[in-house]
């Protein structure tokens, strides 16, 4: 498959789980859809392989139309931010996580190939701090072919 453009949706979903699914469930003509800021909930119990008790597994919205991109989360405390889904018509260009390149719970990072070459997209999401933003300007990486870094950076005016 060859793209010669690709649409993009990007939106700060303030972890409300309906506006999620209606945006997954009402936005399938965009090729991929970026989300910050994702309500995450229970969604099962499991049997634990270190105890008796059952483990609470977490997960946010997903469909059978997206492939999610995200990373896992550290602790049940400390949830992911941005997540990428990608139209599963998309799927022949190979789509993978920059989990090497970036190593931040708050930068997705995805490449992808087309036409013989690799691009990049990247979702980002920055607290009142400017902490991932930070770390992207500390880190030296050379990326070319990056199409779009969109996001929520958090960037306020003091006045």
């Amino acid at each position: 498959m060859i793209l010669k453009s690709l649409s993009f949706f990007s939106q700060n979903v303030h972890k409300n789980k309906l506006f999620t699914d209606t945006i997954l469930e009402n936005n399938k003509n965009f090729d991929i859809l970026f989300m910050q800021k994702l309500p995450w909930s229970v969604i099962h119990q499991i049997l634990s392989s270190t105890s008796e008790k059952r483990e609470d597994l977490i997960g946010t919205s997903h469909y059978p139309f997206w492939i999610m991109f995200a990373r896992s989360a550290n602790s049940n405390s400390n949830f992911l931010r941005v997540i990428a889904y990608i139209n599963i018509k998309l799927t022949s260009l190979c789509f993978l996580m920059g989990k090497d390149i970036f190593n931040h719970c708050n930068i997705n990072l995805i490449s992808f190939f087309n036409r013989g070459t690799i691009y990049f997209i990247m979702n980002i999401s920055s607290d009142d701090h400017q902490n991932t933003l930070k770390y992207l300007k500390n880190t030296e990486v050379n990326l070319n072919n990056v199409l779009i870094m969109i996001g929520n950076f958090n960037i306020r005016d003091n006045d």
